[in-house]
């Protein structure tokens, strides 16, 4: 024998359980010559008698106890290798690490995506990365995002993007703003036009700054910025305050801030879309292309 395979560890294991050879063979599947003869060459292997045997009995030696319980421990570690290695193939186990722009926890379809994952694939590590939707490119391209679910916006060629879902722009006013008398469905862009107007950075270098500028730019409309912040919440926390108006994706109903309305645009004036996206060059794990499966349908 060159070396010990987990065939004769097995073929141990079952003569030590049974300390009979005749019923360890039929156990095995295997004839009892054979299985004597490997017995033999796995104790000339080991350089140690592992069973004292003659006419009537058989039974283990004190070199035999030891090495039964070191070759007991080396069969359930390939066991629990060969299982976590399954786990792992059916998307059960791993890691998945997830990009998330800050809108996209308010955003129910996410949130229950995320909550479901959860308690299907509770052996998966998540782990989440909260990066405006520019933030996420550069991790994506290395290979340190598995997924980012980010707004639309230019993304280099090797990245992938599906829609996850499009969303109505909504305005955000102070609650004594004159604006809260327009009716339902009057609200335009245009009324906004000459406003106070609270918003991302462009350092921050927020897709939902060239997205909604983009979409006033269109209709002629340059928003007179008083205020430029870094977050969300921020802008909503300034329009409270009353230093001016502002435009956001409508998840942001979600947030109730005392001094606050959110107005709907009529016709629906602007959206913007939510985007689950991943490398398309890189193999995608069971894990990851679970999650993917789980967001981009009703769940």
């Amino acid at each position: 024998m060159s070396h010990i395979e987990l065939r004769h560890l097995r073929y141990f294991i079952a003569v030590a359980d049974e300390l009979h050879f005749g019923r360890a063979a039929e156990r095995l599947h295997i004839s009892q010559p054979p299985l004597s003869q490997q017995i033999q060459a796995l104790e000339t292997h080991v350089g140690a008698a592992l069973f004292y045997r003659n006419n009537r009995s058989v039974r283990l030696t004190q070199a035999g106890q030891a090495f039964l319980q070191e070759a007991r421990q080396i069969l359930q570690r390939v066991d629990d290798a060969s299982a976590q290695a399954a786990r792992i193939h059916r998307g059960e186990s791993g890691n998945l690490t997830l990009g998330l722009t800050s809108s996209a926890p308010f955003l129910r379809r996410v949130s229950r995506a995320l909550h479901h994952f959860r308690l299907t694939y509770p052996g998966v590590n998540i782990r989440i990365e909260q990066l405006n939707s520019k933030q996420q490119i550069g991790p994506l391209l290395e290979g340190k995002l598995d997924l980012g679910i980010m707004r639309n916006g230019e993304l280099p060629e090797e990245l992938e993007h599906h829609l996850v879902l499009s969303e109505p722009l909504i305005a955000v006013v102070h609650k004594d703003h004159p604006l809260n008398a327009l009716s339902d469905g009057e609200l335009t862009f245009q009324h906004l036009a000459d406003q106070p107007f609270v918003f991302f950075s462009k350092d921050v270098g927020t897709s939902l700054y060239d997205d909604i500028l983009g979409q006033l730019k269109a209709q002629g409309i340059t928003p007179y910025i008083t205020q430029e912040v870094g977050e969300p919440l921020t802008i909503i926390g300034l329009v409270a305050a009353g230093l001016g108006v502002s435009i956001l994706p409508a998840s942001y109903l979600r947030i109730q801030v005392e001094g606050v309305r959110y107005l709907r645009f009529g016709s629906m004036e602007g959206t913007t879309q939510l985007w689950l996206v991943n490398h398309g060059r890189r193999p995608v794990t069971a894990a990851t292309q679970a999650f993917m499966d789980l967001l981009l349908r009703e769940v």
